[in-house]
């Protein structure tokens, strides 16, 4: 599978507007916790490759969370875990790459056992994301701590001859959004927050 995304700063509260006004449904909310590592074997960061193990809590409709800031409580949904490994990037026109994911029933022992295997631990990004259904794609609003606000558009596709006319239609999806494609963010959250700390 190829992911092809889109990722522009934005106004959240703008573009939720502009999706209801467009008859877009919103499917979900999310807080996720994004545990990114290094490996042993070779630099992540040279090589633009991702690994990470993902903690999502489910947010209210409001997008917000009776236990914000807290842990779950027994009576709130437990938080779900899935493992990701993102090769590098494809293409210099989107943050189109390679995508493996899949569930697990216990991420910390997920952790322990990567961290048996001389995986470490590199950063942390949290964010409050709404997942909105679009034309096609699912819309993304995402408030990342210690970051701007930004919007992110993507498709998964089979084929990696599906990708262009896919951008494509991405692109034209953000402008009748009111959101302008040239403005992309190509570096991820995680590369934009360490970033920063080196500034």
């Amino acid at each position: 599978m190829y992911e092809v995304e889109i990722k522009v700063p934005a106004d959240l509260e703008a573009t939720r507007e502009r999706l209801r006004e467009a008859g877009a449904e919103r499917v979900d909310a999310r807080r996720q916790r994004d545990t990114y590592y290094d490996a042993p074997h070779r630099e992540f960061a040279e090589t633009d490759e991702a690994l990470r193990i993902r903690r999502e809590t489910p947010l209210a409709e409001d997008g917000g969370s009776s236990s914000e800031g807290e842990a779950l409580s027994d009576a709130e949904p437990a938080a779900s875990a899935t493992v990701t490994y993102k090769g590098p990037l494809l293409e210099a026109a989107s943050k189109t790459r390679a995508e493996h994911e899949t569930g697990v029933d216990d991420g910390e022992a997920l952790a322990a056992v990567l961290s048996g295997l001389g995986f470490e631990p590199a950063a942390t990004v949290e964010k409050r994301r709404e997942f909105w259904s679009y034309d096609g794609f699912t819309v993304t609003l995402d408030a990342v701590t210690g970051l701007d606000e930004y919007v992110e558009i993507e498709r998964e596709v089979e084929e990696e001859g599906e990708v262009d006319a896919t951008r494509e239609a991405a692109v034209d999806a953000l402008d009748r959004l009111g959101l302008d494609a040239d403005e992309q963010v190509r570096t991820s959250y995680l590369g934009l927050l360490l970033a920063g700390e080196e500034d």
